[in-house]
């Protein structure tokens, strides 16, 4: 098992999750961040650090947000790893409250 990034981090991107992992699993994106299963150790200690409730053990990503899996499987390869909190996105507030953000994520 894994932990998954979902929808809600989509140009948000809050790092408060980034600082508590003991592997660095974390990769950055412009907008979005996502979790390497291959370094991710279930430890679950960055589940309660995102605001905005991004963060799922694979067995409990909601119906809906399923195709997170592959996502964050193949986002990780390409992206960079994240090892420090940094500032959330200038309109991260304002979007956290939105839905329905897939067509938001830049990859």
């Amino acid at each position: 098992m894994t932990f998954v990034v979902t929808e809600a981090c989509i140009r948000c991107k809050y790092t408060d999750c980034v600082d508590v992992c003991p592997v660095d699993a974390f990769r950055e994106g412009s907008n979005f961040l996502v979790i390497d299963p291959d370094d991710c150790i279930d430890c679950a200690v960055c589940v309660p650090e995102c605001p905005v409730n991004a963060i799922y053990a694979e067995e409990d990503v909601p119906s809906d947000q399923q195709h997170f899996k592959p996502l964050n499987a193949e986002l990780s390869q390409q992206w960079k790893p994240i090892t420090q909190t940094k500032r959330a996105l200038p309109d991260a507030d304002a979007w956290s409250k939105i839905e329905h953000k897939l067509g938001e994520l830049k990859r």
